[in-house]
């Protein structure tokens, strides 16, 4: 993915000492969940993220050259009841979820990874909870077939007023004069 480094944070990886970190923003219909990897709230663009220190893991997370689909996997351990049900009565799957990556000392971190939220799985121990949640490229969508057909019913159920493809049967055995005049004027 093709994206400009903003100099503070390049500024920031050049010194001694770093101490970066990732930040996660689900997007869910109550209200979009935010996390990033330190302690405590941190402010990001505006928006408040829920400090999960070493409660949140991201594996999968690789640079490609390619225009290959990948996924990640976003795992939260320990989790108050409130978000486990919150991830049980949620729609999630095909929604958004964006991660950042930005370092302490800056406040302009960069988008690394946007794809779109697919599997959940919650393993409940009884006081707390691990949720892991697979979020897959929008790229994976290019390797899906479409269920679409081109036929005047596919049409009529996606678009009930339109017409168009009830014309085709009729073009099947009909002659087209192209560029010269018709033998039949």
């Amino acid at each position: 993915m093709t994206r400009s480094t903003p100099a503070s944070l390049l500024t920031a990886l050049s010194q001694p000492e770093v101490q970066p970190f990732y930040a996660v923003e689900m997007d869910f219909d109550t209200a979009p969940v935010r996390f990033w990897t330190g302690y405590g709230d941190r402010t990001i663009s505006g928006e408040t993220y829920l400090g999960s220190g070493n409660l949140l893991s991201i594996s999968g997370l690789d640079e490609v050259n390619d225009l290959s689909a990948k996924s990640i996997t976003l795992q939260l351990s320990g989790m108050p009841t409130s978000l486990v049900s919150l991830a049980l009565q949620e729609p999630y799957q095909n929604r958004e979820c964006k991660v950042y990556f930005g370092t302490t000392d800056t406040s302009a971190p960069i988008e690394v990874f946007s794809g779109l939220m697919n599997v959940m799985t919650i393993e409940d121990s009884g006081e707390t909870s691990v949720i892991s949640l697979t979020v897959e490229s929008k790229l994976i969508r290019l390797e899906k077939a479409s269920n679409w057909r081109y036929t005047e019913g596919s049409q009529k159920a996606r678009y009930a007023s339109d017409t168009f493809f009830s014309y085709v049967s009729d073009l099947q055995d009909k002659t087209l004069v192209w560029g010269r005049t018709s033998e039949d004027d």
